[in-house]
């Protein structure tokens, strides 16, 4: 398989969201890790997306956030 190692940030955004859903291929783990090592915005952009994909799967699913609640 040829995975080319620079990807559009787009992209990369993409499969940090597949990553959630599946194991990364070892291939896609290294593209992802070169665009991060070089790519501020999207390094600082992965947790706040996991965070907000992990809420929002956790909702579909029926669960409520438990933030602010006591």
């Amino acid at each position: 398989m040829n995975i080319p190692l620079m990807r559009s940030c787009r992209e990369v955004t993409r499969m940090v969201s597949r990553g959630e859903d599946r194991e990364l291929s070892s291939g896609e783990r290294v593209t992802l890790r070169a665009h991060l090592a070089i790519c501020r915005g999207c390094r600082n952009a992965i947790d706040p997306l996991r965070f907000l994909r992990r809420v929002a799967c956790s909702l579909q699913d029926g669960d409520e956030p438990s933030a602010g609640r006591t």
